[in-house]
């Protein structure tokens, strides 16, 4: 097994490291400054410095060296999900998309929005996407064998479509995929209505953070399902969660990951959420959040930017 990695000026996309985790810390970095994005590996290392994100010309040049690699993985990364289709197709292979477990004898993968998780015997040769976040990371090793690989990105027997890249925008919190989320912001059944989740947003915009939601709330249709946290919505990595009202059901911690800061806002001082936390607040989530709200904007007004949490 072998895991491919997109990568963008030496930055290590989401996920990487777990699906390099899940191919027994084999893995291939192909982009640009990928000698910058080794730090955080270890195992085997191989690099492929081929410049800026071309994902059909890499897709065409990757098939033709990595044909005798029976299994493919790629972090389910927004680069990850569009060059690894790409790859399947050039190298003739199926293609598994979201997977939670890849192994030369099964690929797990989640069908009817994550309700059912589907078994399936691996054929021989395939390619797959690993769910970011679901895998966890393994402690890192020792340091990595690095060693690398020209790639020839000219095409053989005609020419390739390909993406061109207009401009590079910085990713939007208010509507970047969880999974990429660096900050989260979460509501659960102590916020007191729908009108609570607009405040959530506001707080996420000045913080630069996303908006989460417990199942309970997804199922009132205060915020839509794909804002859902959890094993049966989105599995998160943020750095920093911050949990407003939210208990901490099982359901729902097991789709965190492992944030490094986690800041618990409950009047229950002894739920689960209180009990992961690194900041416990025992107060009464909406209070907390309009005085929060109230103190940010205030600051944010005077200083003339937006703060930083």
């Amino acid at each position: 097994m072998l895991a491919v990695i997109p990568v963008r000026d030496g930055a290590l996309p989401a996920g990487a490291i777990e699906a390099a985790d899940e191919c027994g810390r084999r893995a291939l970095l192909v982009g640009h400054q990928v000698d910058h994005a080794t730090a955080h590996l270890s195992g085997e290392i191989v690099l492929c410095e081929v410049g800026e994100y071309r994902p059909g010309a890499w897709a065409d040049a990757l098939a033709r060296v990595l044909a005798h690699e029976p299994i493919i993985v790629l972090p389910a990364s927004p680069d990850g999900r569009d060059l690894g289709p790409r790859l399947a197709a050039a190298l003739d292979r199926p293609f598994f998309a979201g997977a939670t477990e890849i192994t030369d004898r099964t690929v797990v993968v989640p069908r009817d929005g994550g309700r059912a998780m589907h078994t399936m015997p691996a054929p021989p040769q395939l390619v797959a996407t690993l769910q970011v976040g679901i895998r966890g990371n393994e402690p890192a090793g020792d340091t990595p064998t690095v060693t690398s690989m020209q790639l020839d990105l000219e095409p053989v027997g005609g020419s390739i479509a390909d993406a061109h890249v207009e401009r590079v925008l910085a990713p939007d919190a208010a509507t970047i995929d969880l999974a990429e989320a660096g900050r989260i912001v979460g509501g659960g059944a102590g916020l007191s209505s729908s009108a609570r989740f607009e405040q959530l947003a506001e707080l996420g915009d000045l913080l630069g953070a996303s908006v989460g939601a417990t199942r309970v709330i997804t199922d009132r249709g205060w915020v839509g399902h794909e804002r859902q946290i959890g094993t049966t919505g989105v599995v998160v990595a943020p750095e920093l969660y911050l949990a407003f009202g939210i208990s901490g059901a099982v359901q729902h911690t097991s789709g965190l990951g492992h944030p490094d800061h986690v800041i618990s806002v409950n009047v229950d001082a002894h739920c689960p959420m209180m009990q992961l936390a690194d900041l416990g607040v025992v107060a009464d989530a909406n209070e907390v959040l309009d005085e929060l709200l109230s103190l940010l904007s205030e600051h944010a007004a005077t200083e003339g930017v937006q703060p930083d949490a």
